[in-house]
């Protein structure tokens, strides 16, 4: 839990600081400039922009049930951030596995990537697609299991 908001709280921590000292020196609207923008970093960088994440069992239960694709991610990937701003109001259809929460689908990506956490990798009726494009995966959403 703690590893997926080091980056946000690192952004957050480093622009408090940044913008202090400049508001210290009498540079105050650079100084908020500089906060908002470093708070919008920590907060697309954080699991707040995401679907609430599953365990990887019970991601490929309910898949099972629904034919609906898992999302393998972690917070702080860009691609894991692309995919889900591309797929905008769709990307709640899927269910979302945090790698960092569950070791047992940092496995799985490991399997199925020769050994690397390369994500997003999704799975679609069973089969593994690693970084696919989002408008690829729109597709499988609309039409599961294809």
């Amino acid at each position: 839990m703690t590893r997926a908001w080091l980056l946000p709280t690192l952004f957050l921590a480093s622009g408090a600081a940044v913008a202090a000292g400049l508001i210290v020196r009498g540079s105050t609207r650079e100084g908020v400039i500089l906060l908002v923008a470093f708070t919008l970093l920590a907060a697309l960088n954080s699991p707040l922009v995401f679907p609430r994440s599953l365990s990887a069992a019970e991601a490929r239960r309910r898949s099972a049930a629904d034919g609906r694709p898992i999302v393998f991610w972690r917070p702080g990937c860009a691609y894991c951030l692309r995919l889900r701003f591309r797929l905008r109001r769709h990307a709640r259809r899927l269910h979302w596995v945090d790698i960092w929460r569950d070791p047992e689908a940092a496995a799985a990506v490991r399997a199925v990537n020769d050994g690397n956490e390369t994500v997003p990798t999704v799975f679609v009726a069973g089969q593994p697609h690693t970084n696919p494009d989002p408008a690829w995966v729109r597709a499988r959403i609309a039409r599961p299991g294809r």
